[in-house]
């Protein structure tokens, strides 16, 4: 059975003064090979086509392809066709992206764009047969007995290029004195991001389990280290 997820969050709903782009939904799962869809409502925009557009972390968006509610059939951008993409409209304002048998080279946002502004939405694809991205600890550069600027480095190397990295202290969440870094783009299409949390002066003098977390879609991956072992590095 395979274990693969297409997760689709809402990232960005713009407002202008003159339209509401959305898309819909805020979030759902599917496996790998299955259908995913992405609405789009122009708002006010009744006589533009909808515009399709995919980004890769790091990269630029990729014209993917446009459609008409009055047209028979989809416009395609180079790298595109059908039947693994497509697009249908059910009103003159409400159109859908369709991506047929989702793979993991569909990880992605999605730009929906009219004439005067756009919403986009993530789909995130993963499975069994991808490698768990790796966690890598890197203790603070200056020790925060001295200084008040010391940070515990969490590094994530992955093979898709979207996650979301969270922190925790003792097994309880804080979200207070963390920043992740935008995600990179390597030359053998792996992605790494790096995450940041504060220290003080106190954490080194006490025995605290630090654990970073790497949400995948619905996948979450883990590693914990003590601040009694903390070492150059920790693997």
């Amino acid at each position: 059975m395979l274990g693969t997820l297409c997760s689709l969050l809402v990232a960005l709903t713009c407002v202008s003064a003159v339209t509401v782009v959305t898309q819909q939904p805020s979030v759902v799962t599917l496996t790998r090979g299955e259908t995913a869809t992405i609405d789009c409502n122009q708002g006010s925009v009744t006589g533009s086509a909808v515009r399709w557009y995919k980004q890769i972390p790091g990269g630029v968006p990729q014209y993917m392809l446009r459609f008409h509610h009055t047209w028979t059939d989809v416009k395609y951008g180079s790298g595109f066709s059908s039947p693994h993409f497509t697009s249908t409209c059910k009103t003159v304002s409400d159109c859908r992206l369709i991506i047929n048998n989702v793979e993991e080279g569909d990880s992605a946002v999605y730009h929906c764009t009219t004439w005067d502004d756009s919403a986009k939405e993530r789909v995130i694809v993963t499975g069994s047969s991808l490698p768990p991205p790796v966690l890598t600890f890197y203790r603070p550069s200056t020790n925060p007995l001295s200084s008040s600027h010391a940070a515990l480095v969490c590094l994530a190397n992955m093979s898709i290029g979207f996650a979301e990295v969270s922190w925790l202290v003792n097994g309880s969440p804080v979200t207070e004195g963390t920043w992740t870094s935008t995600t990179v783009q390597h030359p053998d299409k792996t992605f790494q991001l790096s995450s940041h949390l504060s220290l003080r002066a106190c954490d080194f003098s006490e025995d605290r389990s630090y654990t970073c977390k790497a949400t995948v879609g619905s996948s979450s991956f883990e590693k914990t280290m003590r601040m009694s072992a903390c070492r150059s590095t920790v693997e």
